[in-house]
C-alpha cells in the first residue's frame, strides 16, 4: 500500500497557481493510492501566533479543495489539531532532535531573519512537526515543492534515527511524490514569476473570483508594445500571458494569437478578453461549488469529523507502537 501524505496552510484562497500546480495532481493520486490531505493549522501559528480568524481560515481550505475535487470518501482530509497523536509524536521527535540541525535549516535561517521579534520554538522545531506529519501514517511518499526539500530530508533523517536507536525497521522512508510532466507551472499576471497571493492580489486568479473579478485582473496583465519582426521571440511577460491561455483555452485559440503574434497583427487586448472569458468559463463551475459548500454547514462539519476519525485511528496505532518501542507501558 502506497501512502501519500501532503499537507495544505490555511492561508488564503486558492488560485488557479495551486489548481494546476498541486490539487489537480491531488485528485488523480486520490484514485491509486492511500492519501492523507490536512490542514496544516499547528504549522501557521510559528508565522501567525495570534491569527484573526484560524477558523474561518480553515474552513476556507477545506471547502475550496472539496470543490476543486478532493474526495472524502477516496481519501482522508483533516484539520491537523484534530489529531492530537501527532502533537505526541512531535514530542518524542524532539527529545532526538539537536540544536545544530535545527538551527543549520535554511528556511528557519531566513524566517528569523524576516521576524527577528519572533524567534520562537516552533518555528525552530517546524521540521520536527514535519516529520510527525509525514512519519505519524508511516508514508512512503509526499508531495514537497523546492522550498521544502531539506524538511522531508529531515523527515527521513528522524526516521532512521528512530529506527537505529531502537534497533527497529519501524518507520519508512519518505520519499519524495514527483508529479513529473503532470506539475504544471502557472504563471503569474504580472510578468514577473510564478502566480501566488504573496506577490498581490492583481497578480492571482482566485477559484472564488468573479467573472467581473477576473475580467478587471487579465485586462490589467502586463504586456509590452507589441512584436517588431515576424517570428520573434516573445518576452517573458507575453509568454505568461500564452501560458495562462495554454491552460484554460482551446488549442485552435492559442493557434489563433500565436499566428496573429508571429505575423505582427495580435491585439493584447482581444488575446486579454479571451482570456479572461476562458478563465470564467474554466472556474465558474468551482466558483459555485465553493459557494454551495460554504453554505452547507452541517457536511463540512460531516467531512471535517470523517477525516479526523480515519486519521486519529491510523495515528492511535502509530502512537501506541511507537510508545512501547520506546519504552513506555501502562500499569
Amino acid at each position: 500500500m502506497n501512502i501519500v501524505l501532503s499537507g495544505i496552510r490555511p492561508t488564503g484562497n486558492l488560485h488557479l497557481g495551486n489548481y494546476f500546480g498541486a490539487v489537480k495532481n491531488f485528485v488523480k493520486m486520490q484514485e491509486e493510492n492511500q492519501c492523507f490531505f490536512f490542514i496544516a493549522d499547528y504549522h501557521s501559528l510559528t508565522t501567525h501566533p495570534t491569527p484573526a480568524d484560524l477558523h474561518g481560515n480553515v474552513k476556507q481550505v477545506l471547502v475550496e479543495y472539496l470543490a476543486a475535487g478532493l474526495d472524502p470518501e477516496k481519501a482522508t482530509l483533516y484539520v491537523q489539531s484534530d489529531v492530537p497523536e501527532i502533537a505526541e509524536l512531535y514530542l518524542f521527535l524532539n527529545m532526538n532532535a539537536y540544536l545544530g540541525e535545527l538551527e543549520r535549516v535554511t528556511t528557519f535561517k531566513e524566517k528569523a531573519r524576516k521576524q527577528p521579534d519572533n524567534v520562537n520554538a516552533g518555528l525552530l522545531t517546524y521540521p520536527s512537526l514535519m516529520a510527525a506529519d509525514i512519519l505519524i501514517h508511516r508514508s512512503h511518499q509526499v508531495p514537497v515543492g523546492k522550498d521544502q526539500e531539506q524538511h522531508l530530508e529531515m523527515s527521513r533523517t528522524f526516521a532512521r534515527r528512530f529506527n537505529r536507536m531502537y534497533d527497529v525497521e519501524y518507520f519508512p522512508i519518505p520519499q519524495a511524490y514527483n508529479f513529473g510532466a503532470d506539475l504544471v507551472k502557472i504563471p503569474g499576471l504580472d510578468g514577473s514569476g510564478k502566480m501566488g497571493k504573496s506577490e498581490g492580489e492583481g497578480n492571482a486568479i482566485f477559484l472564488i473570483d468573479d467573472a467581473k473579478t477576473i475580467r478587471k485582473k487579465v485586462m490589467k496583465a502586463v504586456t509590452d508594445t507589441g512584436p517588431t519582426a515576424l517570428n520573434q521571440a516573445k518576452p517573458d511577460m507575453i509568454e505568461n500571458l500564452f501560458s495562462l491561455l495554454k491552460v484554460v483555452s482551446t488549442p485552435e485559440a492559442v493557434q489563433y494569437f500565436d499566428d496573429q503574434y508571429n505575423q505582427c497583427t495580435i491585439r493584447y487586448g482581444d488575446l486579454k478578453k479571451q482570456l479572461a472569458e476562458d478563465m470564467i468559463v474554466f472556474t465558474e463551475p468551482i466558483r459555485q461549488r465553493i459557494l454551495d459548500l460554504a453554505a452547507d454547514e452541517a457536511y463540512i462539519s460531516k467531512v471535517a469529523r470523517m477525516g479526523a476519525e480515519k486519521a486519529r485511528e491510523s495515528a492511535a496505532k502509530t502512537i501506541r507502537e511507537v510508545r512501547e518501542i520506546i519504552g513506555f507501558r501502562h500499569f
